[in-house]
């Protein structure tokens, strides 16, 4: 049998071998300007003796051979490019040459000494009539605009080597050497494992001006079927690689906002420009740019434009970069290139537009590319009916986008899926055949999203159980405090879904519970609070709360947020029942009715005492009242988690609005009338950075107890929180009256990228501002009316008042000054108070910090 066995194998290797020895790779050779095929090219093994000379076609074929991994292309006049392959598996490999005389080098293009000047420099003149005439080029200046979109994202393991697969993690995984293929723009090996597509319809009418994108259709492969969150994945790469118009002033990207090379407000002053040559593109004469950035860190890019050489100054082609010494994180090269055609009318329009993004979290770790293609065709300028503008949404998803034939794409993509990107079902099926990969994917989604799934692929989750970061807090009432909570998924039903959870405090034992019933009249892919909402929620709670929990924007019991900068010993048992309507619109607006009864048991240093001689402290109050909130957010875009939707980005403005009745009825004890207004809203300020702004009101009609007075929205954590004050304590203003005002400004690295050696840090600065005006009006000051049982003594602790009536001429202020993007990861501020400082046991001043990833 041993000898048979050699046999085979000797045998099977004589068979092998000349395969291998006749394995051929063939390509073809083109400019990476021009795209025309290049002859006379060189390719050859360095140091081998074995290549070739691509022809007038610019065809090349090359033999492959066991242990040759690196292929050179080289001719003069052209940069030379070394790819890695795999042998027996590249097959194919279609390569772009750069001219060496049009590579941008920022030590050529911009030398360190060089005396620039804007004042008669040809580059500068010609880029301000390019600016002048860009309104000319703006299809949105046309009445009305269709087209059609196809765009695919890739996500892919980069800079892969055949070594890697032999090592590590990767050897357990044979099957991802035949999911290998080498990227098209950075000829580097890549494993792709996540794929993206979108067909579309975009419309647009100028008068009144209205546009919107009609989806006719999705798919999604790949990695984020592993997770049940939606279409999170696909939601957060269409947003952080964003679509680009460099007709725009600032460039919308990676969650940030890039100076444009031919902004109106300031392109001429932010970057430098060279003209560097007049070339022909299909048949078109061009002037040839190239720009750099004043300040390489500053959010812009380097790059090049192709300039029609006539008096329309249109862009035939643009190329971006970012500069090596960006100041953006995690991104170790991006390359952007736009492609424009000429239509039979006239108008210069976007064919085409492909990015590539190569991305870490940690150099040491592997990294990441993000390829995004988009191909625009069948232009048309013709007016559109009406009826097509009245589809609720600025994103219309067609009622079959996700369930499109093949026969639909093979007509619609203009990107053929290679042949990995097809193979995408398979490669997923092989990764869950790995032993030990369901308990790394169990934990990846304990971390990404909060909860743990009880149910399989097989059979999916129909319990989640989570969140887990509230299974284990503290607070004063409670102690040490456990709990265990559940929420079910549409797996069980798409239509009725059950929340809860158990909660026991090892200091006052005692119990805390709540129970929740939702039930949904649209049907749901997995969670209730899928965008839009139509629901109708009954829940019962009985807690110990503080009275500016509902201000933070997570769970009151969130282990990270229980870390307290000051004591806080005025807590109630809040037993409360709800009945909540929610309803959504598709153009942002939103509104939700609530019925609420609620009774409130202090607890701690907090006691319910009536303003009278006799001094009556009561057990608990009841209060029942019916409430109607409203939101309207145009343009607002967010993904779902299984604890809470996210926004993707702040740039929507958000108008609310609140009003609250309470009665006397079902043990209620109080009528009064509660409004409240508010606005925020993002503003950005190009290279400079962004503001953010959060302006809010609100007014108590009635005469009150101070538990039903407004109270600040104090957060007394360490970790800091939007629209939130760092140094108010708990209840400290009461007010009947109220007016805030928050503000951020956020630099994004414009100061610290100046300064010689703290530039290399990349830090980022930002500075904020915080006021609150309050006024108690005279029928609710307990001190202006010594006898009237209707009100309370404010809290007190140790014969001291805690709480305080605000001077109406005088606003609380607050500001800080903080560091963000410290090791890409953490944000430091130092918060200081500038008035009310004769308050007792106030924080005049403290350090607070939050975990905050950008780019």
């Amino acid at each position: 049998m041993k000898w048979l066995i050699i046999k085979i194998s000797i045998l099977s290797l004589l068979l092998f071998f000349p395969l291998l020895i006749s394995a051929q790779i063939k390509g073809i050779i083109t400019d990476s300007l021009t795209n025309e095929p290049l002859s006379y090219i060189s390719v050859y093994y360095e140091g081998k003796g074995v290549g070739a000379i691509s022809d007038n076609d610019g065809a090349y074929q090359v033999e492959t051979r066991p242990g040759w991994t690196q292929l050179t292309f080289s001719a003069v006049g052209y940069l030379t490019k070394i790819v890695d392959i795999v042998p027996g598996v590249t097959k194919e490999l279609n390569v772009q040459l750069v001219a060496d005389d049009i590579q941008l080098d920022e030590v050529v293009v911009k030398p360190q000494r060089e005396r620039y000047s804007r004042r008669n420099n040809p580059a500068v003149d010609l880029m301000r009539k390019v600016i002048e005439h860009k309104s000319e080029q703006r299809i949105e200046e046309q009445d009305y605009y269709q087209y059609r979109k196809y765009q695919k994202i890739t996500m892919s393991l980069n800079d892969v080597t055949p070594d890697m697969l032999d090592k590590g993690i990767y050897k357990k995984m044979p099957f991802l050497k035949d999911q290998l293929e080498v990227s098209e723009i950075t000829n580097k090996l890549i494993i792709p494992v996540s794929v993206q597509e979108t067909a579309s319809r975009e419309i647009y009418r100028k008068n009144p001006k209205s546009e919107k994108t009609i989806i006719e259709g999705m798919s999604s492969s790949g990695i984020d079927e592993l997770f049940s969150t939606g279409e999170m994945l696909g939601t957060v790469l269409r947003d952080v690689f964003a679509d680009i118009n460099i007709y725009d002033n600032d460039i919308r990207l990676l969650q940030n906002r890039f100076v444009s090379p031919i902004s109106s407000t300031s392109a001429i002053s932010f970057y430098k420009y060279y003209i560097m040559d007049t070339l022909y593109i299909d048949r078109d004469e061009c002037i040839h740019l190239t720009f750099v950035p004043q300040n390489s860190q500053d959010f812009g890019f380097t790059g090049h434009l192709y300039v029609l050489n006539d008096s329309s100054y249109a862009v035939k082609k643009c190329v971006m970069n970012l500069p090596k010494k960006t100041g953006v994180n995690f991104v170790d090269n991006l390359d952007i290139v736009q492609e424009y055609e000429q239509l039979p009318t006239g108008e210069w329009v976007l064919v085409k537009d492909q990015m590539v993004a190569e991305l870490y979290l940690i150099k040491a770790l592997q990294g990441v590319q993000v390829m995004r293609t988009t191909t625009y065709m069948d232009y048309e300028f013709t007016e559109l009916p009406a009826q097509l503008f009245r589809l609720k949404g600025r994103e219309i998803k067609e009622a079959d986008a996700m369930m499109k034939s093949d026969e639909f794409w093979a007509e619609v993509r203009q990107v053929p899926l290679t042949k990995t990107e097809s193979n995408m079902d398979m490669f997923v099926q092989q990764l869950e055949q790995i032993p030990g990969f369901k308990y790394i994917i169990f934990v990846a989604r304990a971390f990404i999203e909060n909860f743990v799934e009880t149910g399989t692929k097989e059979r999916p989750s129909k319990v989640d159980i989570g969140p887990i970061n509230t299974m284990i807090s503290s607070n004063y009432i409670d102690g040490l405090r456990l709990r265990a909570s559940a929420q079910t998924t549409a797996n069980l039903n798409p239509h009725l879904f059950f929340k809860g959870y158990y909660a026991y405090g090892f200091k006052d034992h005692c119990s805390k519970y709540k129970g929740e019933v939702e039930y949904s009249f649209n049907k749901k892919e997995y969670l209730p609070r899928e965008f839009p909402k139509n629901s109708i929620t009954a829940s019962y709670q009985y807690d110990v709360m503080s009275p500016v929990d509902k201000y933070l924007k997570t769970d009151k019991d969130n282990v990270f947020v229980s870390w307290k900068a000051t004591t806080v010993d005025q807590m109630s048992y809040v037993r409360d029942i709800q009945l909540k309507y929610e309803y959504e619109t598709l153009v942002g607006f939103s509104s939700t009715l609530t019925l609420r009864n609620t009774n409130d048991e202090p607890t701690g240093n907090l006691h319910y005492i009536k303003n009278d001689p006799d001094r009556e402290e009561l057990h608990d109050i009841t209060t029942t009242e019916a409430s109607i909130f409203l939101r309207y957010a145009p343009g607002e875009t967010f993904v779902n988690t299984k604890q809470r939707r996210i926004p993707v980005s702040l740039d929507a403005p958000v108008y609310t609005f609140s009003h609250t009745v309470g009665f006397k009825v079902l043990g209620g004890e109080y009528n009064y009338n509660f409004t409240e207004v508010g606005i925020s809203k993002r503003f950005w300020l190009s290279s400079w950075g962004k503001a953010d702004f959060a302006l809010k009101g609100g007014i108590q009609w009635n005469k009150v107890p101070f538990p039903l007075l407004i109270m600040p929205a104090a957060n007394l954590s360490y970790i800091t929180q939007r629209e939130t004050f760092n140094l108010i304590n708990n209840m400290e203003f009461l007010n009947d009256r109220y007016a805030s005002l928050i503000m951020s400004y956020d630099m994004n690295g414009k100061l610290f990228n100046r300064i010689p050696l703290i530039k290399k840090l990349k830090w980022r600065e930002v500075f904020g501002f915080k006021m609150l005006y309050g006024q108690l009006t005279d029928k609710n000051n307990p001190f202006l009316n010594p006898t009237d049982d209707d009100l309370f003594i404010f809290p007190m602790r140790d014969g001291e008042y805690t709480s305080y009536v605000m001077d109406p001429k005088v606003p609380y202020m607050e500001f800080s000054v903080g560091i963000h993007n410290i090791f890409k990861l953490l944000h430091i501020e130092y918060v200081r108070r500038l008035n009310y400082l004769d308050h007792p046991d106030i924080n005049k001043h403290g350090i607070r910090f939050m975990v905050m990833m950008t780019f």
